[in-house]
């Protein structure tokens, strides 16, 4: 499931980005800084299809309310937490992921060449969270929490006709925190596109929606994997696919909230 990069070390094909984004007037910088300095994920010189700059992000900013612009200040407080293996916090909340993903199996040690039958890189999974910061893995623990079905299904490949080659599950859940943020302009000030200033608004009626649309977000993919009949060459194809459906939904104009986007009925509890 992996490839050998120049240096020796392997990589799988989930892409990161290797230079920070033009944030514009943001008040936020720790969470980009700390994806372009880690060298932790597919080697140097990677671009995530899934962080691309396009044309539109020029487009005026919208204006949010004060419950809105709350709301938003904490989920940037959250994307601005690196992963520190010293805070017991998180060392906590990754021995409680693997008691998720694996309550039947325990955990030798916080590193150790179990967390490779997650989907991580190595032995090591603060290396691979580097790229997503400490919400990547909060993300993971929500998924796990709330559709434990649905978490279990995608980590062990329960679902459709599998891939000989298949994405790995951890780091692909990385690479989606990391998307995500990306996709609804959740570093800037004030969001740049229709589609974060729509997702703000589920925001501040649930602070939990971005973990939710997290949750929406791997399944989809996941769904699009398999109608693709995809391989591990094509993940970031799927990617793209899978962002182009969420933000179709999400401007759905019956859309209410983030349980009435249609690829929410993916997900089981």
């Amino acid at each position: 499931m992996s490839i050998m990069d120049d240096r020796g070390g392997s990589f799988v094909a989930v892409r990161r980005i290797s230079q920070g984004l033009d944030r514009g007037n943001t008040c936020h910088s720790t969470s980009a800084e700390v994806v372009a300095g880690s060298a932790a994920w597919l080697g140097r010189g990677l671009s995530c299809v899934c962080a691309q700059r396009r044309e539109s992000d020029a487009r005026p900013s919208f204006d949010l309310t004060p419950v809105q612009e709350e709301c938003l200040l904490r989920l940037q407080s959250r994307i601005d937490v690196p992963y520190d293996s010293l805070v017991p916090e998180h060392q906590e909340a990754l021995r409680a992921l693997w008691n998720a993903a694996f309550p039947e199996e325990e955990l030798r040690g916080l590193i150790s060449e179990q967390w490779k039958e997650m989907g991580w890189q190595g032995k090591d999974p603060s290396t691979d969270f580097r790229g997503g910061g400490f919400i990547s893995l909060e993300n993971l623990l929500f998924f796990a929490r709330n559709f434990p079905k649905s978490f279990q299904d995608l980590l062990r490949k329960q679902e459709g006709d599998r891939s000989v080659w298949e994405y790995p599950f951890a780091v692909a859940g990385v690479n989606i925190t990391f998307m995500l943020i990306q996709m609804l302009d959740l570093e800037a000030v004030k969001p740049r596109t229709l589609v974060g200033a729509t997702f703000l608004k589920f925001l501040a009626e649930n602070e939990s929606a971005f973990d939710l649309i997290y949750c929406i977000t791997f399944k989809l993919m996941d769904h699009q994997w398999l109608s693709m009949r995809a391989s591990y060459m094509d993940f970031n194809t799927v990617m793209k696919s899978t962002r182009r459906q969420l933000e179709k939904e999400l401007l759905f104009e019956d859309i209410t909230r983030l349980e009435d986007l249609p690829s929410y009925g993916l997900l089981s509890r």
